[in-house]
């Protein structure tokens, strides 16, 4: 069972201010998953979460995960700009990025952000551009083939673009050791959504031997090892999700078992994640505004896939509330459809839900994370509004809807001004 963190009264009341389709997110929510995040690795006294800017790149959410000592993990010049804006510097940005323009790789070190190669070539590039290398950088690893756990969950890293294979990987560590660098880190990303308590300490089983390894063969420091992302969350309501405490304590164990006997306990756990940290606490709220009877029965809604694209894009599934009718039987079959030129712009497939009346509010689930940010502007459709519901109940915007003036602000306006503005 999925619970709105929103009810009716409340989203009519900020609909009247800030019309739909509008994105929410719930500070209550995002803060107590701050708190027990920190506390699962409290363990740990390096320990530090670095967001995942990606999955929501707004600084007023960011400000909020400063509070926690987080950092953020940036993949992009504007990311480590947003970064940069909100006070992160140093050690508090981890800039994890592939085809790397120069000017990125430039403002990240003048920033004081650590640098996470993605390649080994990368190396020289690096040192051309920055002249010398910094005292910390980290690498990237892809161990190639197909990642499967022991519960038989998989994913296919050998597909990846990312990363260095293991003999890259000590090639790599070597070149940067003999450049100057005296600390390291680790990072690999193996699985994506893992919906289960053991993928972190399965990874970090693997991370942590590596890791080892590299040490005892190379004499090198490793001062962080970095779990990235990958941690999910329960998009279906039959699900059951991850309890994070218990994917601490089954990280802290791998480590006692690992890296302590090497003599490599001070080794700080970094992770990267987006979707958990986000994902459950936003929604996309929109309003019924058409309905078709043909073929099948559709609900029209005044979002589309410009506004939440994983839908359309990978099939994912997010879970719909009619505000109002939590209680009410789902005895409808619909498909919820937005307005793009598009029939794969689609909320909902043949699903059940309650009577759906023109008017009516659905609470989209789970927006928090890759929502927003994932946004477009196909058949000219604007981007919408993003809104903190405070711990008081209280709404801020924290970023107004687009409006056709933002639309064409890119456009050289002379010749069409008079006309379209």
């Amino acid at each position: 069972m999925k619970t709105p963190f929103l009810t009716l009264a409340q989203a009519e009341k900020i609909a009247q201010q800030y019309p739909t389709p509008f994105h929410i997110y719930d500070e209550k929510g995002i803060r107590e998953n701050a708190r027990a995040v920190k506390e699962a690795f409290s363990w740990n006294p390096g320990f530090r979460e670095y967001f995942a800017v990606k999955a929501t790149p707004n600084p007023y959410l960011m400000k909020i995960f400063q509070e926690y000592d987080f950092g953020f993990d940036c993949s992009s010049l504007t990311e480590l700009q947003l970064a940069d804006a909100v006070g992160a510097s140093g050690d508090h940005i981890m800039f994890s990025s592939n085809d790397t323009p120069a000017e990125e790789y430039a403002l990240c070190a003048k920033i004081g952000g650590i640098i996470n190669l993605d390649d080994i070539t990368h190396i020289p590039f690096v040192e051309q551009i920055l002249g010398a290398m910094p005292e910390t950088m980290s690498c990237r690893f892809n161990p190639g083939g197909v990642f499967v756990m022991s519960n038989g969950i998989m994913d296919n890293p050998g597909d990846s673009k990312y990363g260095m294979t293991k003999a890259q990987l000590f090639d790599a560590y070597r070149q940067l050791r003999d450049k100057g660098v005296k600390h390291f880190g680790l990072h690999a990303f193996l699985a994506s959504n893992t919906v289960t308590n053991d993928y972190y300490p399965e990874l970090a089983g693997h991370l942590f031997t590596l890791a080892r390894e590299i040490h005892e063969e190379l004499g090198i420091h490793f001062a962080f090892i970095n779990l990235s992302g990958g941690v999910g969350i329960p998009y279906r309501p039959e699900q059951e999700g991850n309890d994070i405490r218990k994917i601490g304590e089954g990280v802290r164990n791998v480590y006692e078992q690992i890296l302590v006997p090497a003599g490599m306990g001070d080794v700080a756990i970094y992770t990267e994640m987006g979707r958990f940290m986000l994902g459950p606490y936003g929604a996309l709220v929109t309003r019924a505004i058409h309905e078709k009877h043909i073929y099948k029965e559709y609900i029209g809604v005044d979002a589309c896939a410009a506004n939440l694209m994983r839908p359309a894009m990978y099939g994912a599934y997010h879970h719909i509330t009619v505000l109002g009718k939590e209680d009410a039987p789902c005895d409808h079959l619909y498909d919820v459809s937005g307005s793009l030129c598009e029939n794969n712009d689609k909320f909902a497939i043949d699903r059940l839900l309650p009577e759906i009346e023109m008017g009516d509010l659905l609470f989209i689930h789970d927006t928090g994370a890759h929502g927003h940010s994932m946004g477009y502007n196909y058949n000219g459709r604007l981007r919408s509004a993003e809104v903190l519901l405070r711990e008081d109940g209280t709404a801020k915007l924290i970023r107004r809807a687009e409006t056709p003036r933002d639309y064409f602000a890119t456009l050289d306006m002379t010749e069409f001004a008079d006309r379209l503005l």
